[in-house]
């Protein structure tokens, strides 16, 4: 299985994504930017960092880049799509997810181990935990706050898309605890958190972060 990893100028956590990939068991392909071609991967991840510089807003420019009109498409097609902190903010401005990522409630940039529970383990990214599971993770992040209107708060709630919500501490002042989302087919997930960060015992807290890289794996094999 082969899955794409993007860089985008400013991308600090691309090479953590793609060794994430490789950890579970897939191909890591790397998809640069300005060009226009998913090179037939089965899976895309859209990396933390700050991409062309976080400037106008974060993710902002990024939405415009050539690669992102064939993950656009792609996604809408049923492509799995994991965009990380700074992906989740590419993915809310592309429209792929709803809501938009503001500047911490603090206003300061946070970076610490974060405890998270798993909502909802039927997307194609989180179908290797279950459904209440705790997780520790890293966050690390300056406009790490999810907002959404309340219809569109209370619609994914309805629709079970939250993904996962922090828990004992709220590191930003996300709505409802919110640390990630999902699309209604489920293939598109936001996290702010980062579990590429957190695949073994070694180099992160924990080794809790893996399963969203394994689960794609098991998705995509099954489907």
């Amino acid at each position: 299985m082969r899955v794409g990893v993007v860089t985008f100028p400013g991308s600090l956590d691309d090479r953590d994504a793609a060794r994430a990939v490789r950890a579970a068991g897939a191909e890591a392909v790397a998809l640069w930017h300005g060009d226009a071609d998913l090179h037939a991967v089965d899976a895309v991840v859209l990396p933390g960092g700050f991409s062309y510089g976080d400037y106008l807003r974060c993710g902002a420019i990024a939405r415009f880049a050539p690669v992102m009109e064939p993950l656009v498409a792609a996604a809408n097609g049923g492509l799995p799509v994991l965009g990380i902190c700074n992906g989740f903010q590419v993915l809310c401005e592309s429209h792929l997810l709803p809501g938009a990522l503001t500047r911490n409630g603090s206003r300061h940039f946070v970076c610490r181990d974060q405890r998270l529970r798993i909502e909802d383990a039927t997307s194609v990214w989180t179908r290797d935990y279950a459904a209440g599971q705790e997780i520790v993770i890293p966050v690390k992040n300056g406009e790490g706050n999810y907002v959404a209107d309340e219809a569109t708060l209370d619609r994914l709630e309805a629709e079970g898309r939250v993904v996962a919500r922090y828990v004992d501490v709220n590191p930003n002042g996300s709505r409802r605890d919110i640390a990630g989302v999902r699309n209604a087919r489920g293939n598109v997930v936001g996290l702010m958190p980062h579990p590429e960060h957190a695949i073994d015992t070694l180099t992160g807290p924990t080794d809790d972060g893996l399963a969203f890289f394994t689960s794609v794996l098991a998705a995509v094999v099954a489907a």
